[in-house]
C-alpha cells in the first residue's frame, strides 16, 4: 500500500457551498427563538467600578436578562479563564492572575466585557446596553513595555508575570568575548489584530441536563474541558460543536470571556442564546498579536562564522494572561531561535509585561515569525557591516546537510534540511544577478528599489498525536478527524488522501469534524499541524483496516494470501478481486459489523520544520514615502505536498498577512489606553492591488518525522514575509542614509526617516 498521496490537485470541494452562499456558518444555523446577546464593555483602559445599575435596561422591551459579575458569583461561577503559564528563569510557573468572564470590580482594558444583555433581537439587546448605568473611577493606565508603573493587578505590582531564560549564559559570554565582530540590532514588532472574514460568534443552549455550545473556532475539545470546569459541570454534560468557520489564524483557537458569560446566560434562562461579534467589537476584544521590543546580538569570528547569539525580548501580554500569551515570545519563539544557522550557543531572555490593553495571544506563526524576523534582519545588518552579500553570509553559516539530525541551542532537533540548495535556487529564480539593472531602471524614474531576503524555518506546534476513524458506508466512507478547518481546504485534502489510499470514490467520502460527541479526542487546528498529523493518523487507520479485511477475506474465500494494491484486494494465482466497498459489502452479509468502523491514534516521531527562502523587491517614492511591492518569490521546502495548489494558496495567504503587518497594519492605543484604530477606516488592511503575483516553487526535502514526509505549510508565508519586506525597504533606503526601519512601513514613517537622514542632528 502506498505511504503517501498522489500529490495531485483536485478542485476544492468546500468551495461550491462557500461561493454559492450555502455555507453553514454559525449565524446561519441559529434555531428559531434564539435570544441575542450584547455586551456592555469597559469604556476606559483602567477603572474601578463604583456602580452598575441595570434596572432601567431590564425594563426595556424584549430584554430577558442582564448578567454581571455578581450574578455569576451568585450562581457559583468564580473560576478564572484558563491560561498556560511559562516557567521563569528559576523553573517556577509564571505568575497567575484572575481573569473573570465579566469584569469583577476592576476594568483592566478598553472593551473588557462588564455585563451581558439577552433580548429578543440584536437591536433590543444593544439598546439595553446603552441604558445600563456604569459608574467608575478611572485609574492611570500602564501602557509601556517596561516593568513597574501603575499596577494592572495588585498581586503583580511590578507588572512582570514572566521573567524567562533559555541558554548557556557562560558559553555565550565567552564567545562574545573572543568575537572578531558583533552586530547589534533593536527591532520593534508592531501590534496587529486578525480581522478574520467572519468575526467571533457563539451559541449556547441548556436543556436542563446538558449544555450545547457551538462556536466558530479551531477545535472543540479544549472548550469542552474548560466549559465543564468553569461552569461546574461534568464533562459529559457539555457538547461542543463547530460549523463552517470563516478564518481563524490562531485568534479563534482559545477561550474568551464572552463564551463563558453566554453559556451561563443559557443555563440561567433555559433558552438558546447567541452572540455574533461585529467588526468594532472584534477590533476591541479579539486577542491582539506580536507587540514586542527585541535586542539581538550576533558574534562572528574572523571568517564571518557565527559564534553565538543572544536575544532580549520585552513582550506585551495585555491586561491578562490569555490562553497561550505567556509562552509565545519565550517558548514558541525559542523553537526557531537560531533559525537555519549553525550557531554553537545562544541565550534568550524574555520579560512578559502586563499593560492595560487587550490581551495578546497566538496569530499565524505565534512566536516563530517574531523570532525569524529578528534573526533575519540582524543577519542582513551583519552582512552590511562585514561587506558580504545577504546570500553569502547565509550560505557561509547554514547548518550543513551532513549535520542532521541537528540539536539547536533552542533545544529543538531538526530532522532534515537542505538550506543551501533552496537558497541557491531562490537566487537563480529571483534573478539576483539582474537586480542591479532593475535598480538602475527604478532610479531613472526617481524611485528607490530594494532587494530583501529572508531564510525562515518554523516548527509545527500543538499536540503531536491524532486519531482518525474510518466508517465504511454503502457508497464510500465517513472520515472522522480531530482537526478543524477554518478555510484551509481540509475536506478536500483529507478525502483525496483517503481515496488514494483505499480506492474509495472521492465524492463518496464525507469528512466529519468539529463535534465532541462524534469524536472523543482531537488536537484541533493550529501551528501548521493539521494535515501532517491528521494524514499520518489516517494512514495508520487505513493500514489497520486493510490488515483486518485481509484476514477476513482469507478466512472467507478459498484463495490466499490476499494483497491490497491500488484499491483492490486480490489473491495472486486466482481471479478473485474485490474493491474495498465490495469487501465491506461481504462483511455486512456475514454480519461482521466490526469491520465497518476502524480507529487508530498515531503519534509523530518528531516535529517537522518547514523552511524556505523568500526574496522580494520593493520600490519607494522618496517624495511621498509610498512603498510598492514589485516582486515576490517564495522557494519553500514544505516536504511532500499532499495538494500542491492548496499549499501554494496557504503560502500566498501567509505572505499577504505578512505584508499587512510589515506595511499597512498597526493596532494603536493613545496615552490613556483608548483604541485609536477601532475600525477598518483606521486599521489598514492590505488590498489585492497592493500585492503582485506571488511566485511559489517547491524544493522539498521530505521530513523523516512522519511516514508521509510532509512538513506543514499554514504559517510559512507569514514567517518568511516580515523580514523579507523589512530588509527590502532598508535596502532601498540605505543609499539615502537611512540606517534603521521598523514595521509598519507606512508612507509617513518612510518619509520621516528620509527627512531625518537628511538632517542627522535633528
Amino acid at each position: 500500500m502506498r505511504a503517501f498521496g498522489k500529490a495531485q490537485g483536485v478542485l476544492r470541494r468546500e468551495d461550491l457551498r462557500f461561493l454559492t452562499g450555502t455555507g453553514r456558518y454559525l449565524s446561519d444555523i441559529l434555531p428559531e427563538g434564539t435570544l441575542r446577546a450584547a455586551f456592555l464593555r469597559a469604556p476606559v483602559a483602567h477603572g474601578v467600578i463604583t456602580g452598575l445599575d441595570t434596572a432601567d435596561a431590564m425594563a426595556l422591551p424584549g430584554v430577558h436578562a442582564i448578567l454581571t459579575a455578581e450574578d455569576l458569583k451568585a450562581a457559583g461561577i468564580t473560576a478564572s479563564l484558563w491560561a498556560v503559564l511559562a516557567k521563569d528563569r528559576l523553573g517556577r510557573p509564571g505568575r497567575a492572575t484572575h481573569r473573570p468572564a465579566l469584569a469583577d470590580g476592576v476594568m483592566r482594558h478598553m472593551g473588557e466585557p462588564v455585563a451581558i444583555v439577552l433580548a429578543e433581537t440584536q437591536a433590543q439587546a444593544q439598546d439595553a446596553v446603552e441604558a445600563i448605568a456604569l459608574d467608575y473611577d478611572e485609574k492611570p493606565a500602564h501602557l509601556n513595555l517596561f516593568p513597574g508603573g501603575p499596577a494592572v493587578h495588585a498581586e503583580v505590582p511590578d507588572n512582570l508575570p514572566v521573567d524567562w531564560h533559555l541558554g548557556d549564559t557562560e558559553a555565550v559570554e565567552a564567545a562574545f568575548a573572543k568575537a572578531a565582530h558583533v552586530t547589534r540590532l533593536s527591532v520593534r514588532q508592531n501590534r496587529v489584530t486578525t480581522v478574520s472574514m467572519e468575526p467571533r460568534a457563539a451559541f449556547a443552549h441548556w436543556d436542563g441536563e446538558r449544555l450545547h455550545f457551538a462556536y466558530n473556532g479551531q477545535g472543540v475539545w479544549g472548550h469542552k474541558r474548560e466549559l465543564a470546569k468553569f461552569l461546574n459541570l461534568r464533562p459529559e454534560q457539555v457538547h461542543v460543536t463547530t460549523p463552517d468557520v470563516g478564518g481563524g489564524f490562531g485568534m479563534k483557537s482559545m477561550q474568551y470571556p464572552e463564551q463563558y458569560a453566554l453559556a451561563q446566560a443559557a443555563m440561567t434562562l433555559g433558552r438558546p442564546v447567541a452572540w455574533i461579534s461585529d467588526r468594532s467589537e472584534a477590533m476591541l476584544a479579539d486577542n491582539g498579536a506580536r507587540d514586542l521590543d527585541s535586542v539581538a546580538e550576533l558574534a562572528f569570528d574572523a571568517d564571518h562564522r557565527i559564534l553565538a547569539y543572544r536575544v532580549q525580548n520585552r513582550s506585551n501580554l495585555g491586561a491578562y494572561n490569555s490562553q497561550f500569551g505567556q509562552n509565545i515570545q519565550c517558548e514558541m519563539f525559542s523553537k526557531v531561535l537560531t533559525g537555519v544557522y549553525d550557531i554553537p550557543c545562544a541565550t534568550l531572555d524574555v520579560q512578559g509585561i502586563y499593560t492595560n490593553t487587550t490581551p495578546v495571544d497566538a496569530y499565524r506563526g505565534a512566536g516563530r515569525p517574531e523570532a525569524i524576523t529578528l534573526l533575519e534582519r540582524t543577519m542582513d545588518m551583519a552582512a552590511r557591516e562585514l561587506g558580504l552579500s545577504p546570500l553569502e553570509i547565509r550560505q557561509r553559516n547554514f547548518i550543513p546537510e551532513g549535520a542532521f539530525p541537528y540539536r539547536t541551542p533552542g533545544e529543538m532537533t531538526y530532522d532534515v534540511g537542505s538550506f543551501g540548495r533552496v537558497l541557491a535556487r531562490a537566487g537563480t529564480l529571483g534573478d539576483v544577478a539582474g537586480f542591479a539593472k532593475r535598480r538602475a531602471e527604478s532610479e531613472a524614474k526617481g524611485l528607490l528599489r530594494g532587494l530583501g531576503l529572508s531564510y525562515y524555518i518554523e516548527s509545527i506546534l500543538g499536540e503531536d498525536s491524532e486519531a482518525a476513524v474510518v466508517e465504511l458506508t454503502e457508497t464510500g466512507a465517513k472520515l472522522y478527524v480531530g482537526t478543524q478547518s477554518n478555510g484551509q481546504g481540509h475536506e478536500t485534502v483529507y478525502a483525496q488522501y483517503l481515496a488514494d489510499l483505499t480506492g474509495l470514490p472521492f465524492d463518496g467520502i464525507e469528512v466529519v469534524q468539529g463535534d465532541s460527541d462524534l469524536i472523543t479526542r482531537g488536537g484541533g487546528t493550529g501551528g501548521s499541524r493539521s494535515v501532517t498529523v491528521q494524514s499520518a493518523a489516517t494512514l495508520g487507520t487505513v493500514e489497520q483496516m486493510v490488515a483486518a479485511f485481509t484476514a477476513f477475506l482469507e478466512a472467507e474465500i478459498e484463495a490466499a494470501p490476499f494483497t491490497f494494491d491500488d484499491g483492490i484486494f486480490s489473491a495472486p494465482g486466482s481471479n478473485r478481486r474485490l474493491t474495498l466497498l465490495e469487501a465491506a459489502d461481504l462483511a455486512r452479509q456475514k454480519g461482521r459489523k466490526d469491520l465497518l468502523r476502524h480507529e487508530k491514534r498515531s503519534q509523530l516521531a518528531g516535529r517537522s520544520f518547514p523552511n524556505g527562502a523568500h526574496l522580494c523587491e520593493v520600490e519607494i517614492d522618496p517624495e511621498t514615502g509610498a512603498l510598492r511591492l514589485d516582486r515576490y518569490l517564495a522557494v519553500d521546502d514544505l516536504g511532500v505536498l499532499m495538494h500542491p495548489q492548496l499549499a501554494e494558496g496557504q503560502v500566498h495567504g501567509g505572505v499577504v498577512q505578512g505584508f499587512g503587518q510589515a506595511v499597512t497594519e498597526d493596532l494603536r492605543f493613545d496615552d490613556d489606553g483608548q483604541l485609536l484604530t477601532g475600525s477598518l477606516m483606521d486599521y489598514a488592511m492590505p488590498r489585492a492591488a497592493d500585492v503582485p503575483f506571488i511566485r511559489f516553487f517547491s524544493e522539498p526535502t521530505p521530513s523523516k518525522n512522519n511516514p508521509i514526509g510532509m512538513k506543514g505549510c499554514g504559517e510559512a508565508g507569514t514567517v518568511g514575509a516580515l523580514s523579507a519586506l523589512s530588509n527590502a525597504a532598508l535596502d532601498a533606503l540605505w543609499g539615502r542614509g537611512v540606517r534603521h526601519v521598523d514595521m509598519p512601513l507606512t508612507p509617513l514613517r518612510i518619509w520621516t526617516w528620509l527627512q531625518d537622514a537628511k538632517e542627522p542632528t535633528r
